[in-house]
């Protein structure tokens, strides 16, 4: 439940938002989820979170990161670390809880509604934290993926959940029809 009055933030863990929507299936269009929420209420601020490998020569998350950044998101970002594992595996690390989780504390005297975009469970704590300072929070994740992408306590913290799954029609970006390929391209090619 949303109050047309109430001051928001959102707070968009990005890793975990895209890993819900790719369950899911469809891409978020950030443009009009920012429009949707800020015809819910005063939306005072929309943070995106998300690490960046820094040593890459092209990172495919940089051109939304540079979209967002123009369009009013305010981005909140830091290099991966890279690591090899035991096995000899390439792992990539890129934790931004913690910076979450301060911005939101501070924002708290400033809002009414936060609105967290993760299935986190270790943000239960700070949904709880948020609440003790008389902000109500809404979660946006989901239960319909396999397995489902929300911790159950984070679920039962919040004060509303929202069904990423059923935002689907308002923030999803159309699935693009892949091209037919022409019989001019294969005989180009063959020759």
């Amino acid at each position: 439940m949303f109050y047309r009055d109430e001051r928001l933030a959102l707070f968009i863990d990005g890793s975990n938002l895209y890993a819900a929507s790719k369950a899911l299936g469809f891409d978020i269009d950030y443009k009009l989820l920012r429009q949707e929420f800020m015809r819910r209420g005063k939306m005072l601020r929309a943070f995106y979170y998300t690490a960046l490998l820094e040593n890459d020569e092209y990172s495919p998350i940089r051109p939304l990161v540079d979209w967002l950044n123009y369009n009013g998101f305010t981005m909140v970002t830091k290099p991966a670390k890279e690591y090899t594992d035991s096995m000899g595996r390439r792992k990539v690390k890129g934790n931004m809880d913690i910076e979450l989780a301060v911005d939101a504390m501070e924002l708290a005297p400033y809002v009414d509604h936060v609105v967290l975009f993760s299935g986190d469970g270790d943000f239960r704590p700070l949904i709880e934290a948020l609440q003790r300072k008389g902000v109500r929070v809404s979660v946006v994740s989901t239960i319909r993926s396999q397995p489902p992408m929300i911790a159950d306590e984070l679920r039962r913290q919040a004060d509303n959940f929202i069904e990423l799954d059923e935002l689907r029609d308002v923030v999803g970006r159309p699935t693009r029809e892949p091209r037919p390929e022409s019989h001019e391209e294969e005989i180009t090619q063959e020759t």
